[in-house]
């Protein structure tokens, strides 16, 4: 037998339905605080439809578009759970609206987000390009690669930042599973 649409989910089937297992759902609600499932007696977890929807966005942007957990924090911050609930559905109509909203606020709401020297967050860690550290950029100018301090420059600083934060992120995964 079946649930109505708007019932209440255990975290199985919630895990279930996003073909993930149940500790993940509970590492998100520690990352992502807008994710907060109804606790019963025993901790029992209990998501609301728009729980799910959330989770579902969650889950494509971290999944299928490549986002690391910072960058879809910073989506969520920028432009809230709607729009990331929005991509879950793939209401592209939705998305535009809500950014057009944010932008008549005087916001400045970005897919990506914005770019920190230091820091690259919100932006698929795939490039369209096929450009990785100045290699296989598709141009026959041969980039030089020196040590220095200056040798690198922002992009290529960001990307190899990102790749740390990926690189401790699996760490923390694999310190986990052992």
């Amino acid at each position: 037998m079946d649930k109505s649409p708007d019932a209440f989910r255990t975290i199985s089937e919630v895990a279930d339905d996003l073909d993930l297992p149940q500790h993940v759902l509970r590492f998100w609600e520690t990352r992502f605080p807008q994710i907060k499932p109804l606790k019963r007696g025993g901790g029992r977890r209990y998501y609301r439809p728009d729980d799910v929807e959330l989770l579902k966005g969650i889950r494509n942007l971290l999944y299928d578009q490549g986002y690391t957990i910072k960058g879809v924090q910073k989506l969520l911050k920028t432009n809230g759970n709607k729009f990331v609930m929005a991509v879950a559905t793939g209401d592209v109509a939705t998305m535009e609206a809500l950014v057009a909203a944010s932008a008549a606020k005087g916001d400045d709401p970005k897919l990506g987000g914005g770019l920190d020297e230091d820091q690259l967050v919100g932006r698929p860690k795939i490039r369209a390009s096929g450009r990785f550290f100045g290699f296989g950029s598709g141009s026959d100018d041969a980039s030089e690669i020196s040590v220095g301090k200056g040798a690198i420059g922002k992009e290529d600083r960001a990307l190899l930042q990102e790749a740390l934060f990926d690189l401790l992120e699996c760490k923390r995964l694999l310190d986990q599973v052992r």
